[in-house]
């Protein structure tokens, strides 16, 4: 029975390791495809013929969200393409309740139930967007290099003012730290880290067009390179490394969902639970065989 017990939590515990792994989807802009990055970085094309497509976000089904001109794709977990909304397009995010924003000069707001709403007005070019834990919007604006907020509400208010430095990618750490590249000239960039009460500090320096941000789960930042053609992967203290190369053109990066865990993993907890104070019980049984059988498949 301690054999039993043990192979079980031993394949649980792999189970739920892989679960928390998580691939890495970007935006190649002029070769028109998306490609897939497993976390040791083995590439592999997820769609093609999306010529510009630039901005990816999931929603909590796994499901792929692509902004390509003036439409949204959708893409689900095994690679489907439908239309999923046309007539704009732009910066997707979505929110903990799975309505998606786009940010196409305006701001829309679109319901699980395709019902469009216009949430903000008055942006001039929306480029990167982002959620924090609170609920609240975070917005670059390309041409007014800035970074604007919103409230679940809709209320605006400019969060941090770049003054003549473009605001590109955005990201979101789990502190409500907010993730900036910018960049002046053609190897002025940098990403920029702003802390909750508006506190700025340059993370990394040296690149080359941030255009893309991503956190994974573990709260690695992913950087897209867009001049280089490659991404970059920082730990939290800053330590860079070159996460893939060989890309054309790198734009929007998207972490798919980490999925909780399966129903049959909790079940198999609760049988485990049964199994440990009751192992002299079952031992004493004469189809113990049976029943070893049953568990360890």
């Amino acid at each position: 029975m301690k054999t039993i017990v043990r192979c079980f939590f031993i394949a649980l515990a792999s189970t739920l390791s892989s679960a928390s792994a998580q691939n890495l989807f970007e935006a190649d802009w002029y070769s028109g495809n998306i490609y897939e990055f497993t976390p040791d970085g083995v590439r592999s094309t997820f769609a093609t013929g999306l010529n510009g497509v630039f901005s990816l976000a999931f929603d909590t089904g796994g499901n792929l969200f692509a902004s390509v001109g003036s439409v949204i794709y959708k893409f689900t977990p095994d690679g489907v393409r439908n239309t999923f909304a046309t007539g704009l397009g732009g910066a997707l995010a979505f929110d903990s309740a799975g309505n998606l924003f786009v940010g196409a000069g305006n701001i829309y707001k679109i319901t699980p139930d395709e019902v469009r709403t216009t949430f903000a007005t008055g942006l001039i070019t929306p480029y990167a967007m982002a959620f924090n834990n609170a609920g609240n919007l975070f917005v670059t604006d390309y041409s007014a290099d800035r970074v604007y907020q919103f409230t679940p509400s809709g209320a605006q208010s400019t969060f941090f003012d770049f003054g003549g430095l473009t605001a590109a990618g955005l990201a979101v750490d789990s502190e409500g730290n907010v993730f900036v590249g910018t960049y002046w000239g053609m190897y002025d960039g940098s990403v920029n880290k702003i802390t909750p009460a508006g506190t700025l500090t340059t993370f990394a320096s040296g690149l080359y067009y941030p255009d893309g941000l991503a956190f994974n789960s573990a709260g690695d930042l992913f950087e897209s390179n867009y001049g280089t053609g490659s991404i970059n992967e920082f730990t939290s203290d800053g330590v860079q490394t070159t996460f893939a190369s060989g890309l054309q053109d790198p734009i929007g990066l998207a972490f798919q969902p980490v999925p909780e865990p399966s129903s049959l993993a909790l079940a198999g907890l609760g049988v485990a639970a049964l199994l440990i104070p009751r192992r002299q019980q079952y031992s004493a049984l004469p189809t113990i065989g049976h029943v070893r059988k049953r568990v360890t498949h």
